[in-house]
């Protein structure tokens, strides 16, 4: 294998994709494209991705997928297949989402728990990745973090958790 095999995007589940589609639109100002309405909607940012120096390439951002419990498309059978129903509660994937320089954890945290997200932590500094963060389950029990880049010299603030 001579290249790399490649994240396209990753997906989220929900019992009600249009419902959820319009949570991340508001929380991150995120374009809802439904494809098709109800069933699947594919999460677009916009922008395209930084390379190491800052500057802005011609690599779009990735994508989020959220999709039908009760069919998770695409599949062969048109009706879909068992489980039909959202996971219950323990681990499951996070995704991991990097605050823009002109928004704030702050910012998304109170949009999102003012649409019915749940708060789990936040004021965290990982050493190990130089990184504040901060993470909101949303209501369908996607675990969602915030990630800010800490930089050369990071200032964290005396009440944040450090690890």
């Amino acid at each position: 294998m001579t290249k790399p095999n490649t994240l396209i995007f990753v997906d989220l589940t929900a019992d009600d994709p249009a419902a959820a589609g319009e949570f991340y639109a508001d929380v991150f100002g995120w374009e809802n494209d439904p494809r098709p309405y109800g069933v699947f909607h594919r999460m677009v940012p916009g922008g395209n991705m930084f390379d190491s120096d800052g500057n802005e390439t011609t690599i779009g951002n990735f994508h989020l997928g959220i999709h039908k419990a009760a069919n998770a498309r695409p599949h062969p059978d048109s009706e879909g297949v068992a489980p039909r129903e959202m996971a219950g509660p323990g681990r499951k994937a996070r995704v991991w989402i990097l605050v823009s320089d002109d928004d704030s954890m702050e910012a998304i945290l109170a949009r999102a728990e003012a649409k019915g997200a749940k708060l789990l932590w936040k004021d965290h500094f990982w050493h190990e990745f130089n990184g504040f963060n901060a993470s909101f389950e949303d209501p369908w029990g996607n675990e969602i973090i915030l990630w800010g880049k800490g930089g050369a010299e990071p200032q964290i603030p005396a009440h944040f958790t450090q690890e």
